[in-house]
């Protein structure tokens, strides 16, 4: 990750998020950290002279002044946002996916349009999108409007393909059943019955998937765009 100097993640509270930090601040690399509550599982970087810290709530509508405070130098982008309310389909309303899509998909895709020029500036990029393995079965039953939002991250824009040729790649990763606190949330969720269902019969540590994104975000990653690639043991 020689020329990846700056990354911005949003979601970077989250299990899968602070270990893609410690990486990046072992290897030097400055990194902007999005929280909105969980401020705790980040007071440990903060001393770090690579580190900042922004927080932002992305279930509201975001303004032009929050924008204006997000730089536009950053060389990757990252989102795991990841806020699940218990809605079903029977009772999901207006105000309760409309926060989930403007958290999950809306707002982190103005904030990619606010920093994209700077990439293109630079002619080299990496943006990462998150999605989930429920989105292949149609989401659970009780996350309607979460699997809504995980499944609008799998669409990649034909107009990112414009700037493949300067290396400025998109994708989205499609997340498996990870061993994270995002399962209690979630209710009446059995997770011993859920690994049952995975062919590896394990669920993935948090480092697993960040070594992934790790990678996908690097200047190693010299061939991987416009995918969507899915580490979900088989499933």
């Amino acid at each position: 990750m020689k020329k990846q100097k700056k990354v911005l993640i949003l979601g970077a509270s989250s299990d899968i998020g602070v270990c893609v930090i410690n990486e990046l601040l072992r290897r030097k690399i400055y990194v902007t950290a999005h929280y909105h509550k969980n401020l705790k599982s980040l007071i440990k970087f903060k001393k770090n002279k690579f580190f900042k810290l922004f927080s932002l709530d992305l279930s509201k509508q975001i303004k032009k002044s929050h924008l204006k405070k997000i730089t536009k130098n950053y060389d990757s982008f990252i989102n795991l946002t990841g806020l699940v309310k218990n809605v079903s389909f029977e009772n999901f309303n207006y105000k309760n996916l409309n926060e989930i899509l403007l958290a999950n998909y809306i707002n982190p895709l103005l904030i990619l349009k606010h920093i994209f020029p700077g990439m293109i500036k630079k002619k080299w990029g990496r943006i990462l999108m998150s999605s989930s393995i429920g989105v292949k079965f149609g989401g659970s039953k009780n996350t309607f409007a979460y699997s809504v939002s995980k499944h609008l991250n799998e669409f990649i824009p034909s107009y990112f393909k414009n700037y493949y040729k300067d290396e400025i790649f998109y994708n989205t990763l499609r997340i498996g059943t990870t061993n994270t606190k995002i399962h209690k949330k979630i209710k009446n969720k059995n997770l011993i019955e859920r690994v049952k269902l995975i062919p590896t019969k394990k669920m993935a540590d948090p480092e697993d998937i960040a070594s992934y994104i790790l990678y996908i975000c690097s200047e190693k990653n010299k061939f991987i765009t416009g995918s969507i690639l899915t580490i979900a043991g088989g499933e």
